[in-house]
């Protein structure tokens, strides 16, 4: 699991970053559209803050495969990979919203959600 934790510790720290400095360039390059009101602005930038404390706490956890807390924090994190992907693939189908990293995002984040639960069936707590 600590190889888990920590790539989406790096995935969801640096995703934050970009969605709290840059939200504009970062929904650009998945939606295809830049963000243009406040309002969307302080909701990406919220948004980004979530994703900076998911990073944290996958990136302090990734040492702690065997708690149940960890364990927890990964099925959180699968519920985030699943929703993420979900509504992503959404935007570009049903919305017609797509950048260049639409698909690849999709792509990572239903690949995230496997491995996470891949995870959580192999690791039993003891």
């Amino acid at each position: 699991m600590k190889n888990l934790l920590t790539v989406e510790a790096v995935a969801e720290v640096g995703t934050g970053l970009m969605l709290v400095a840059l939200p504009s360039l970062l929904t650009a390059l998945l939606l295809g559209s830049s963000l243009d009101t406040p309002v969307a602005l302080s909701v990406s930038r919220m948004f980004g803050i979530a994703l900076l404390a998911l990073g944290v706490a996958c990136w302090l956890a990734r040492h702690d495969w065997q708690s149940r807390a960890t364990r927890g924090l990964v099925g959180a994190m699968v519920l985030h990979n699943v929703a993420i992907a979900i509504v992503l693939a959404y935007s570009g189908i049903a919305l017609g919203l797509s950048g260049i990293g639409l698909w690849p995002v999709v792509l990572f984040h239903a690949t995230m959600a496997v491995w996470c639960v891949m995870s959580l069936l192999n690791k039993p707590v003891q």
